[in-house]
């Protein structure tokens, strides 16, 4: 029995010893098989292989820029006299034609040139610091308007100069429509200077840099990208039609330049929009296109900018409540016709709607701004316009937009006199008949509208105003009001969830004077 169990443990031995090799070997088996796999789709003939930059190449395209750019970038210091005048509120409506300061709407957006307005008192000199851009060798520079507007003194002080190295600056023009300003320095020798580039080929998402000098701080270079094109962010200046960055701007970046990648000045640093007197990301310049045109006039004979104009009024933004009544649905009503103007002698009214100018197509009030605006005075052009429902067309001579509106001026508030209690309405206003010496100074024809006594807080007429005090409604819904009576009449006819629209001849405290629509739906 003893033999019999040697020889079975012998053959478990060695069943156990096959059986542990098989699975060694299996496993190798499986093992190189698996590496064969793993290599075969590792190493796929049609994928191509990506390749990485070199880490230095954003921040060298950046520098290149900044060091190209920077010689023609100069800082900009003015003195002036502080002189207290009264300050308006600035009406959204009307057609741009508001010659009033820049002032008022840089205040809104960058707190006030150089510090806060109304800290020194009347007869100071004060001094304020803004940015501009060299473009001829010569010594003329870019920068904007309200940065030497009412400057007693304005001295440039050159890249790589030490502060007491200034040069005396000579305004040779400046334009408010655009804000933008041409000086000129007499230089020793020849100056590097920037060249333009074509704001039209900037596309949302494209990278500038701004460089300026902020808070004083010279050849400050900041980055961001194009966040937005054609922005309007003041309707009272109708030619203001900016590039929108998020490169940080700040006080006395004004009039530097917004450069592209190729170093070339693509717009003039103009305002910023914030809450903090510093930049939150949403800053704006004047396109390059726009720059170049302003230079060419101001650098020109007159040294001014000349515009064409037919001599309109309508609502800068589109209101639907207005195209609901009117019936329109693309163009540009008129809300008032300059007396003796070139739109009223070739036949045009109140309440017409162009809608094309030389057979091409008007959608809104800034393209019919643009093209006229861009005609020469004593031209003549094809209006086609909309009046009651039927097409017709009229020739008009372009007249030339500062003169034709430069005796427009805004009249003060008056009080009627009386013991009449003025005729109020569910509208939450109250009007009175208009006075012939009220209408006289208001240029509007006697007996024609009802003026403006009260506006009631909270109200319909405060909510789609400006409606002032002073001011005259000539139409409600297309009718004429000469009266109280008819404002009455057809006042008391208006339904809730009815669109209800006034045509305004504003002439209230601080209102410039102009004929708009103010429309809105009844609640």
């Amino acid at each position: 029995m003893s033999g019999f169990s040697a020889k079975l443990r012998a053959h478990r031995v060695a069943s156990t010893l096959i059986i542990f090799a098989t699975l060694v070997f299996g496993i190798l088996i499986g093992t190189i098989i698996q590496k064969g796999v793993k290599g075969k789709e590792s190493s796929p003939t049609d994928v191509a292989q990506l390749a990485m930059p070199a880490p230095q190449q954003m921040s060298s395209a950046f520098s290149k820029v900044a060091k190209t750019i920077e010689p023609a970038v100069v800082n900009i210091n003015t003195e002036s006299t502080i002189k207290m005048t009264p300050r308006g509120r600035r009406s959204p409506g009307g057609n741009g034609d508001d010659e009033g300061s820049m002032q008022d709407f840089f205040d809104r957006f960058f707190g006030g040139q150089g510090g806060v307005p109304g800290q020194s008192p009347e007869g100071t000199r004060q001094r304020s610091l803004g940015s501009g851009v060299i473009v001829d060798s010569k010594g003329y520079i870019v920068t904007n308007a309200h940065v030497v507007e009412k400057a007693d003194r304005v001295r440039v002080q050159l890249a790589g100069d030490p502060p007491s190295v200034q040069y005396d600056a000579k305004v040779i023009g400046s334009d408010r429509e655009t804000d933008l300003a041409v000086i000129k320095i007499e230089p020793k020798k020849a100056l590097p200077f920037a060249k333009l580039g074509n704001s039209d080929s900037l596309d949302v998402g494209d990278w500038v840099l701004a460089i300026g000098s902020p808070f004083g701080l010279d050849q400050t270079v900041t980055a961001g990208i194009i966040s937005s094109k054609g922005r309007n962010i003041d309707n009272s200046h109708q030619f203001q039609s900016f590039l929108q960055t998020d490169a940080a701007i700040n006080p006395g970046n004004s009039g530097g330049p917004l450069v592209n990648m190729n170093s070339e000045v693509v717009g003039i640093n103009t305002a910023i929009f914030t809450q903090s007197m510093g930049s939150q990301g949403v800053g704006f310049a004047m396109p390059s296109k726009t720059v170049a045109e302003v230079y060419n006039q101001l650098t020109g004979p007159e040294h001014k900018v000349t515009r064409g104009s037919i001599g309109v009024m309508f609502n800068a933004a589109p209101n639907a409540s207005v195209a609901r009544v009117y019936g329109v649905t693309s163009g540009v009503i008129i809300a008032s016709v300059t007396p003796e103007g070139p739109a009223e002698a070739a036949g045009l009214k109140t309440g017409d709607t162009i809608v094309s100018v030389d057979g091409t197509k008007i959608k809104d009030g800034n393209e019919l701004v643009n093209d006229i605006s861009s005609r020469k005075p004593g031209s003549k052009v094809k209006l086609e316009y909309i009046r009651g429902g039927k097409d017709s067309t009229a020739t008009v001579t372009i007249a030339d937009r500062a003169k034709l509106f430069r005796d427009r001026a805004s009249a003060d508030d008056e009080e009627t006199p009386g013991e009449e209690k003025p005729a109020s309405s569910k509208l939450g206003l109250s009007v009175r008949n208009l006075t012939p010496d009220m209408a006289d100074r208001l240029g509007i024809t006697a007996g024609k509208g009802v003026v403006v006594m009260d506006v009631k807080p909270g109200s319909f007429a405060e909510d789609i105003g400006p409606l002032n005090k002073g001011d005259v409604i000539l139409e409600v819904n297309k009718t004429p009001v000469n009266s109280e009576e008819d404002f009455r009449r057809v006042t008391s006819q208006l339904k809730s969830g009815q669109d209800v629209v006034f045509l305004v001849r504003q002439g209230g405290r601080g209102a410039p004077s102009g004929t708009i629509f103010l429309g809105g739906t009844l609640p």
